[in-house]
């Protein structure tokens, strides 16, 4: 029997997408002729992996693992919601959020590196990923994580499996997962004004500055007078006061009581929430928007041109 080296499993793997370990199983059966090796693992997996690799993955889930003051949070993404809600897909998600909490990757590479098995894949979870793709034919990707460790509590909450809040925090538990809540609902970007990132308020800024030049040229239109630019300064200001009230944390009024806001009613639990993580499935990505009569009339005119 000829000898599996890992070169050979290095070039295989290259040329199929598959897992490591499948591809020395095929070697392995095939004596260690490799295009033998490539043709056993296009029957067992086919060429779904490959082709996968490239597709859009704007679906998925949020995955949470929480042990005493350790935790991990990742987004894992799929291409339709039905994978995303395939046990292997997220048997796959809470593991590799565990392997976060407990392992601390540095990034996503590293993550895949982590000694992990399942479905008959491995010995990593990069070849469990890469597994999945060939038998579920879906591309499949972890997007985003991270880690949480030190001396403060964390408290969590899933909303379904498509947002995920981590809260690092002091004092009572159940405050702090109600701020969990209130974060899935509201979607602050910060905890207080001064924490919102300068290009988001430089963003609003654009936009109030440009509602007030629309409605400067709409009343020099209809003869209207125009405010003086120390009065359209102003109103631009107030605006962006009032946005940074509305994406703060502290500032925002609390779901379960909009009497109080987040910061008087955990200052009255005697609580201190010193950050918070919100991931939402898919956030920030393109999707894909299939024009199903474009794609009718494209393949249509093809047929006529090739007549």
């Amino acid at each position: 029997m000829a000898a599996i080296t890992a070169s050979m499993v290095a070039e295989l793997r290259g040329k199929t997408d598959a897992p490591m370990m499948e591809c020395k199983k095929a070697l392995t059966e095939a004596d260690g002729d490799m295009v033998k090796a490539e043709e056993l693992l296009r029957v067992k997996l086919g060429t779904k992996a490959g082709k996968a690799a490239s597709r859009i993955t704007a679906e998925g889930v949020v995955a949470c693992y929480i042990y005493g003051n350790t935790g991990g949070l990742i987004e894992v993404n799929s291409e339709t919601d039905f994978v995303s809600k395939n046990d292997s897909f997220l048997a796959l998600a809470n593991a590799a959020a565990e392997l976060v909490a407990k392992h601390n990757p540095a990034d996503i590479v590293a993550l895949g590196a982590l000694a992990y098995e399942q479905d008959s894949f491995g010995p990593t979870l990069e070849d469990v990923r890469k597994g999945l793709i060939g038998k579920i034919g879906e591309n499949m990707s972890f997007r985003r994580f991270k880690r949480f460790g030190g001396d403060s509590k964390l408290a969590s909450y899933l909303h379904g499996t498509r947002i995920g809040v981590v809260v690092e925090f002091d004092g009572d538990e159940i405050a702090a997962k109600d701020v969990a809540m209130h974060i899935a609902a509201m979607k602050p970007v910060a905890l207080t004004s001064a924490d919102v990132p300068a290009e988001l308020i430089e963003k609003e800024r654009s936009v109030a500055a440009a509602k007030a030049a629309e409605d400067a040229a709409k009343a020099t239109a209809e003869g209207k007078p125009v405010q003086s630019d120390e009065i359209v300064a102003k109103r631009i200001e107030g605006g962006v006061q009032k946005y940074l009230k509305e994406v703060s944390l502290f500032n925002q009024a609390f779901v379960k009581n909009d009497k109080q806001t987040v910061e008087q009613m955990l200052k009255a639990a005697g609580t201190t929430v010193k950050g918070f993580t919100l991931y939402v499935v898919g956030e920030g990505i393109e999707k894909k928007v299939d024009d199903f009569a474009a794609e009718v009339a494209a393949q249509v005119a093809a047929a006529k041109a090739a007549a």
